[in-house]
């Protein structure tokens, strides 16, 4: 199996965990809760800035010393409604009790105390369509360049209608150059509709020393450390993913594969 291709544990309580020592990265961190009602969990942020998304389903958050209330509303991700999200910088705690069946992602990087703990959505994000054609999928921007909500993470929602490609044409931020290109390693934390459906990914580099192509399924993490990373959805099976990005400098700047950098 592919060392970028992560499973989930299991369909109960923490069923991802990467790191950037698990990953042999520097920056990007993703773990992901799946909780029955009822059940709570809490941890500490470390040096790490956090925002929660409720991916599904909600829960009473608590996190820097602050009851949030329930957050959540949309309990099929697919229903594409706007998500609701909490940012927690670095030096804090949080908690999180189920009130409904849930899926909380929580997304991670270097924290430098810059801003201060925030409810991110569901106002303020409004679903916008990219690309077209075939490359036609519909973005919710949760905190991405021009929302200057954190320190190092950008993280963003990407819903890819079946038989559609997405994160193409195939783009690459892996050096640190700005502003030609920036460096940023991400995380696909993938869903599909239906569940038991399969997606495609392919992470490659100009030179191919890096390229392996993988089938994805719901829950399934890819961590992309360099390269281009285009992934697309099967006719009859829509895809959604999660994208968590990070690196030494929060700009998201890419440049094109060479065959494919008219489609630009």
């Amino acid at each position: 199996m592919s060392h970028l291709l992560h499973h989930p544990f299991g369909t109960h309580g923490k069923v991802h965990e990467i790191t950037p020592q698990s990953a042999g990265w520097r920056y990007v961190g993703f773990s992901l809760y799946r909780l029955r009602a009822g059940e709570s969990v809490c941890e500490a942020t470390g040096d790490r800035e956090v925002i929660l998304v409720m991916v599904e389903g909600k829960a009473n958050l608590t996190g820097a010393g602050k009851d949030w209330g329930e957050l959540g509303e949309r309990m099929n991700v697919f229903e594409k409604t706007p998500p609701h999200c909490l940012y927690l910088p670095n030096g804090t705690d949080w908690s999180a009790e189920a009130t409904t069946d849930c899926t909380l992602a929580v997304c991670s990087a270097p924290g430098m105390g810059g801003h201060e703990a925030r409810r991110i959505g569901p106002d303020g994000i409004t679903l916008t369509q990219r690309g077209e054609g075939a490359n036609t999928r519909h973005i919710n921007n949760i905190a991405m360049e021009n929302e200057d909500y954190c320190d190092s993470l950008l993280v963003t929602e990407v819903f890819t209608p079946a038989g559609n490609w997405s994160s193409y044409p195939s783009h690459r931020h892996d050096e640190d150059d700005f502003p030609r290109i920036t460096y940023l390693e991400e995380t696909y934390y993938h869903r599909l509709n239906p569940g038991d459906g399969f997606g495609i990914q392919r992470v490659y580099t100009d030179d191919r020393m890096l390229d392996e192509t993988m089938a994805v399924h719901d829950h399934d993490v890819v961590c992309v450390p360099r390269g281009h990373h285009p992934c697309g959805a099967p006719y009859g099976f829509e895809m959604y993913y999660l994208n968590v990005m990070a690196g030494p400098l929060r700009k998201w700047r890419f440049v094109a594969a060479p065959p494919v950098e008219h489609l630009m």
